[in-house]
């Protein structure tokens, strides 16, 4: 693949970056509204970290930064623990299912783009 063109694994990967990082503030939203047990201040935090997390790398991901795969790493660690935690309130409730669900999707792709770059071989050029 020529330098500068993103393949279809990558490409897919910013999307379900940007679309967890959508349904995480989203849900926060929703639930910070209702007052219930999801509006906690744990359960909040991790929602936005997840969006944050999810965006960063999306956007290292666009850049093509050699950095990419250290965020990656990163964020897969953290939707993991935002779908863990959503898995543990869910109760029937839907947007709490879709959310865990956009959090594995998201976990499973970023995963697997952390490890296109091996750690040691990033460099100062990201």
């Amino acid at each position: 693949m020529p330098e500068g063109q993103m393949g279809d694994e990558l490409r897919e990967c910013v999307s379900n970056c940007m679309s967890c990082h959508a349904t995480c503030l989203e849900a926060a939203a929703r639930w910070l509204s209702l007052g219930n047990k999801h509006s906690s201040p744990q359960h909040q935090r991790l929602l936005h970290d997840c969006a944050e997390a999810c965006l960063a790398s999306a956007h290292f991901m666009l850049r093509m930064s050699t950095y990419h795969a250290s965020y990656c790493a990163l964020c897969a660690e953290i939707c993991k623990a935002c779908a863990e935690m959503c898995e543990q309130l869910a109760n029937g409730d839907e947007m709490t299912e879709i959310c865990a669900a956009h959090c594995r999707r998201c976990e499973q792709s970023c995963r697997s783009m952390s490890h296109t770059v091996p750690l040691g071989s990033l460099h100062a050029s990201g």
